[in-house]
């Protein structure tokens, strides 16, 4: 199964595209971050955005699309702006026709390195490992939305068992 995980953002998008495999293994397939410039208007910002995701889905053809929950504590004004980047992300992805799979913080958390509470450091390194790269990827966007990625594979994972053990894939 290939998976598109996206890190929201309105200057920052990560986004990491993974193929999972029966056997419990990766392959990274694509990662990178969609950019905005601070000094431009708000919509044209989210243009960049929506158009960025739609040229990631287009050229790796995911099968799934895993975006990160909103979850702000301080500041309002920047989870509004957050809230609508997010927002043409899942447009392009629903005009896609993918399927949308939304996770809380902690549950990427859980999902890579076990523990719901672990530091941001900690997730990094373990995607690092648990995809097999080299280093770190940047900015920590990328690395965040290839976490999200990997939280889908393992959500999904008892889902994937039972479609490979009925058609045989």
């Amino acid at each position: 199964m290939r998976i598109l995980g996206i890190d929201p953002g309105y200057a920052i998008v990560g986004y990491g595209v993974i193929d999972y495999f029966s056997n419990n293994t990766f392959h990274v397939a694509a990662y990178g971050a969609i950019t905005t410039e601070p000094n431009t208007k708000f919509e044209n910002r989210l243009m960049t955005i929506y158009d960025g995701i739609n040229t990631v889905i287009n050229r790796t053809k995911p099968e799934a699309f895993a975006i990160e929950k909103l979850y702000f504590v301080n500041n309002v004004t920047t989870g509004i702006g957050v809230g609508e980047a997010r927002g043409v992300t899942l447009l392009a992805a629903a005009q896609a026709g993918l399927p949308i799979y939304e996770y809380s913080p902690m549950a990427v958390k859980q999902a890579v390195t076990g523990y719901g509470k672990a530091e941001k450091k900690q997730v990094m390194e373990l995607t690092r490992m648990i995809l097999g790269l080299d280093k770190i990827p940047k900015p920590d966007d990328t690395a965040d939305a290839l976490a999200v990625a990997i939280c889908h594979a393992h959500s999904s994972a008892s889902a994937l068992g039972e479609i490979y053990a009925k058609y045989g894939k």
